[in-house]
């Protein structure tokens, strides 16, 4: 049985260096060899804690007069604020350096936030005890005493010159081998290099030609290529220390692609950028880097995050990247060290301290921040706070400052013989085709996530449950849209409503997702109007960069939806998703891909243009749509007779069936005996997965249901053993967690 703490990263940094451990690929439809060797994987735990309390002040001056009040909290206070820390260095004596950025995130608010290190102390909450307390020992004021700055500062007239968060933005930390601080900031993006107590040692270095809307040199009419507040918030330096990799935290503001991000290479023995850089691309475009740090030559550790918090949070990852390789697009390959959103948690470290701190541990902050590997080999995480204004663990609380140790110790995982995927990513718990859907599915061991696949009208594919959005988005809300509500006939029958291919994908990115079915699940509108319509290439940019609960690199199984009529208005699916697969390098048969379809002469075609696995899907009533137009009288039920099943196998690898086809309902709505469709789909060499299966009692057999309320859970694992005991191979589940246990 599977258990949701035991998720696996396969990708992992060794007590010694980063090494990469490529797991197996998933179990695909029509492999009738079910791997039984268990897999050699990681796993991420918890075994130390400790935090420094959000309402810490330091000494100083009040600071926080103009910073925004939040969670019952309202500046000035009487003292320094520490609202978290963007960058920690280890000292190796049971110490660290560790930095807060420029204050109250912005130049206008933060001028009585003065810039500084602290030396801090963490008490670690372990298994064997601990206080998990961390104490502040002393701090390094950085300062201009030097007058290097040829620019106005807010401490200009003092002898220390002070520096503030009016000056810099300042968000990592580096300390060279001669004792010196290197810090990455936003404001410029500047390096800034300063002594070992806090003196900056000479102009700021410039980025030429991208400079952010807050640079002090930007020029009356330049145009700032870098966005605001995504500058250097991530540093690393190479193991020698000579050369610095600072990554641009987001996209250009004249980037095409708005998932890129740039690694630049940075001398320090000449003081100047040497030209070479490289590309990043984020799992989706609002992502961003937060930190970084290299654990061997070229291999550096990345922070990638998203900016939601608790339970709203999707991305919050360590990636470990090799600067010398690079993807059939060009980007660095990224390989998953661990989701910070799922981590073990066996000792029960931080336990009752709010949201995320149960049997699996997340560190959901807004602000993940910091990634430093230990001089053991264990990772340390820890996070900025944006005090006051984050409440990740506990409503209406300011999130305290964190630190956490993860080790990865290897284990073995026995793979499982069934396969479960996540149907539309874990749509029981978040609105359905999005990110945040998709990563719960993983979350929760899922094998494979679905995405239904539909087109933009320039010809982009997205992830829609059908092209028509009114009920998957809030595009009713958009009066700028208004005009384009119509109806349409797609697959025979009449819809009024909007379309995707009516809208380009810019405009389509505008919109954000919501419950389809709010009646049903009331509690996934909370997510109504966060989340952004993903394309097929980030459902399966997420996949590739994921790893299953068995160690494997989690699937994907697309759906083309209404492939006919995409055809009919010159807006082909075929192509475009083999070429989604083709980019993405899981483009052949032992890829954990499974493209599905309802109708036929799309998977003939797509048979010849891939050699990824195909599955045939199977309705209750009616016939494939391509049927009714080419005046074919055969039906679904046709399909599934012995010849309609011999046919399906020259084309396809197996079959997803509607669950009252594998096992028929009595007139009473109780589970019948199953029918003869499963024992010859197996016969002619198909392996079958059964669709759908809910949680709630409206989906369930009688027999299954624990009240006459219809959208009361019931018990969806009894009504999923029936289906295993009949033969089936793999479980569609809104529910995955649920899925993933049984058998």
């Amino acid at each position: 049985m599977r258990r949701v703490h035991r998720a696996i990263a396969a990708a992992v940094v060794t007590a010694t260096a980063a090494t990469l451990l490529l797991a197996a690929p998933a179990q695909a439809a029509g492999n009738q060899t079910t791997p039984t060797s268990p897999n050699h994987a990681f796993e991420p735990t918890l075994v130390a804690w400790a935090e420094l309390s959000a309402d810490f002040l330091a000494d100083g001056p009040p600071s926080g007069a103009q910073a925004s009040a939040g969670n019952g909290r309202q500046g000035p206070w009487d003292g320094q604020v520490i609202p978290g820390f963007s960058a920690v260095v280890e000292n190796g004596d049971g110490t660290f350096w560790a930095q807060p950025d420029n204050g109250f995130g912005a130049k206008g608010n933060s001028a009585d936030f003065l810039l500084r290190s602290y030396l801090v102390r963490p008490d670690w909450q372990t298994a064997q005890g601990g206080s998990g307390a961390v104490s502040v020992e002393r701090f390094i004021s950085y300062n201009d005493r030097n007058h290097v700055l040829d620019f106005p500062i807010v401490n200009d007239g003092t002898a220390d010159r002070l520096l503030t968060g009016a000056d810099f933005d300042i968000e990592s930390l580096v300390r060279a081998k001669d004792g010196t601080f290197w810090v990455g900031d936003e404001f410029g993006p500047f390096l800034l290099h300063f002594d070992a107590e806090g003196t900056l040692l000479g102009k700021p270095f410039s980025l030429d030609g991208a400079k952010s809307p807050q640079n002090p040199y930007l020029q009356p009419g330049e145009t700032p290529r870098v966005r605001a507040s995504r500058g250097f918030e991530a540093l690393a330096a190479s193991v020698n220390g000579r050369y610095l990799y600072p990554i641009v935290e987001g996209s250009y503001a004249d980037d095409t692609d708005l998932r890129h991000r740039e690694i630049l290479e940075f001398d320090t023995k000449r003081g100047a950028y040497t030209g070479r850089t490289w590309s990043y691309q984020t799992d989706q475009e609002p992502n961003v880097i937060g930190d970084a740090f290299t654990v061997k030559n070229d291999r550096l550790l990345v922070v990638e995050r998203d900016d939601f918090e608790g339970d709203q949070a999707v991305t919050k990852r360590i990636y470990e990247i090799d600067l010398k390789k690079t993807d059939a697009e060009g980007f660095v390959e990224k390989s998953l060290v661990f989701d910070a959103l799922r981590i073990a948690n066996p000792d029960g470290l931080s336990s009752g301290n709010g949201y995320g701190t149960g049997e699996v541990w997340s560190l959901p902050v807004q602000s993940l921040e910091t990634i430093v590997q230990l001089g053991n080999g264990d990772l340390l995480i820890a996070n900025d706070n944006n005090y006051p204004g984050n409440d990740a663990r506990v409503t209406g609380t300011p999130d305290d400052t964190e630190f956490a140790i993860i080790d990865l110790d290897r284990t073995k995982v026995e793979p499982e013989q069934v396969t479960v995927i996540g149907h539309r990513g874990a749509s029981g718990y978040r609105p359905e085709h999005t990110l945040a859907s998709y990563e719960q599915a993983i979350v929760q061991c899922a094998d494979y996530i679905e995405p239904d696949v539909v087109s933009t009208k320039d010809g982009v594919l997205v992830t829609r449950h059908e092209n028509e959005i009114s009920g998957t988005t809030d595009v009713a809300a958009h009066p700028e849209f208004a005009s384009r509500k119509t109806t349409k006939t797609i697959d025979g029958v009449k819809t009024t409503g909007w379309f995707t291919e009516d809208f380009t994908f810019a405009e389509l990115r505008t919109l954000r997702a919501k419950e389809r079915l709010p009646q049903t699940r009331p509690a996934n509108t909370a997510f109504d109007g966060l989340y952004m319509i993903p394309t097929l290439d980030e459902v399966i940019d997420l996949a590739r960069h994921s790893v299953s609960c068995d160690g494997r690199q989690i699937g994907v199984y697309p759906e083309t939806k209404h492939p006919s009529y995409f055809d009919s208005i010159g807006l082909s699916l075929e192509e475009p998703l083999v070429a989604a697969l083709q980019a993405n390098g899981v483009d052949s048969a032992d890829a954990p891909v499974i493209v599905q379809s309802f109708e036929v002469a799309n998977l003939k075609e797509l048979n010849g243009l891939t050699d990824v696995h195909l599955a045939q899907l199977i309705n209750s009533s009616g016939r494939p749509y391509d049927f009714t137009l080419a005046g074919d009288a055969r039906t679904y039920a046709d399909l599934v007779k012995p010849a309609g099943l011999a046919e399906v196998a020259s084309y396809a690898d197996g079959i997803g069936a509607e669950k009252s086809v594998l096992i028929p309902r009595t007139p009473e709505g109780r589970l019948s005996s199953p029918s003869p469709v499963i024992a010859d789909a197996h016969a002619a060499g198909l392996d079958v997965h059964g669709w759908t299966f809910r949680l709630e009692n409206q989906y369930l057999p009688v027999e299954f249901r624990s009240s006459a309320d219809p959208i009361a859970p019931g018990d969806l694992d009894g009504e999923i053993r029936v289906f295993l005991d009949a033969g089936m191979d793999g479980i569609f589940s809104d529910q995955p967690d649920i899925a993933a246990t049984v058998g």
